[in-house]
């Protein structure tokens, strides 16, 4: 279980540090690297609980019964909250492949609502483009990768 503990503690720090790197190649998302960070130490935690649970040898099959409890209670609460599962993934593909940043002017292509503006923020679970009436758009981080969005500045 310590060793477990040790190697949890290192794989998150050389996870922590590579995004930094990667995030400081571009400053427009070195903000963002906390969220990243977060996301990441989230899913190494859990994976780590995953090994000690199997280093301590708990019976499995109340194990999984209880888990699988669980995860039909989340699974119904994220569906219902749209999908956030998709949205933080979004979040994810997004930081490290997106053709646009913070502070680029974006058009989203939408045959109904087309919307020009500034990139202010991209969180977690959203998006933030202030539009030049001043409205600020708040859009889910899926929606970019099912929508075509154009990039109208090249800084």
């Amino acid at each position: 279980t310590g060793i477990t503990f040790i190697i949890i503690a290192i794989i998150r720090y050389v996870v922590y540090k590579l995004v930094i790197r990667y995030g400081r190649l571009n400053p427009k998302i070195e903000h963002r690297i906390r969220h990243i960070n977060r996301i990441c130490s989230n899913i190494i935690n859990i994976l780590g609980i995953i090994a000690i649970i199997g280093i301590w040898g708990v019976n499995t099959k109340n194990l999984f019964l209880a888990l699988s409890s669980l995860f039909a209670i989340i699974g119904v609460a994220l569906f219902a909250q749209w999908s956030l599962l998709s949205n933080i993934t979004a979040g994810l593909i997004i930081f490290f492949s997106s053709p646009f940043r913070i502070g680029d002017r974006i058009r989203v292509e939408d045959k109904d609502f087309p919307v020009d503006g500034i990139v202010e923020d991209i969180l977690s679970f959203n998006t933030h483009i202030r539009s030049d009436d001043g409205r600020l758009h708040i859009y889910p981080n899926s929606v970019f990768l099912q929508k075509s969005i154009s990039r109208l500045t090249n800084d």
